[in-house]
């Protein structure tokens, strides 16, 4: 099936609303796009009008973004266009949303710490106390102080240690 794949730059209009459904979460925010565009008589630069889409998004990119994301904040989306009509108040009205793929913040405004989210998977039985599996998770990736894809070693609490002129940079405590 052929879908219509978008990447949006913009920002964060409200709030993340969360919500824990049976298949996992699932998470919406509205988003603001506004294009800037240079005015050649004025030599100015000048907002064109904004456009609004519904955001939403599942299971763990629902809970990272409720974790993330707050009113303002510059974003990049990408994801799956999807354009409904609705008949309200008399009148039909149309809607666009975006299923998202994938949301990160938009660093040509800003500096982002990233923390990677332990992932749980279930367990069909509980592992041997004091077994390998129980520090790791049964992947050889978890728990081995190492980054996927033989990254740096992550310090206290999960992050890579970085130098306090970088930590003061990018605003890390």
């Amino acid at each position: 099936m052929n879908e219509t794949m978008v990447t949006l730059v913009g920002n964060a209009a409200t709030a993340v609303e969360f919500r824990e459904t049976a298949t996992g979460g699932m998470a919406r925010f509205r988003f603001a796009v506004t294009p800037r565009r240079r005015d050649r008589e004025t030599q100015l630069w000048t907002d064109g009008p904004t456009s609004f889409y519904t955001v939403w998004a599942w299971r763990a990119l629902a809970a990272n973004l409720a974790g993330s994301v707050a009113i303002g904040e510059p974003l990049v989306v990408h994801g799956r266009l999807k354009v409904r009509e609705e008949e309200r108040d008399g009148g039909r009205r149309t809607f666009v949303d975006v299923e998202a793929v994938a949301v990160g913040h938009d660093l040509s405004r800003g500096t982002a710490a990233f923390r990677r989210v332990a992932r749980v998977e279930p367990a069909l039985t509980a592992p041997a106390r004091g077994g390998p599996d129980e520090v790791s998770g049964g992947r050889p990736d978890r728990g081995s102080g190492r980054v996927p894809g033989g990254g740096a070693d992550p310090g206290p609490g999960g992050r890579t240690d970085l130098s306090p002129a970088v930590r003061e940079k990018a605003g890390v405590a």
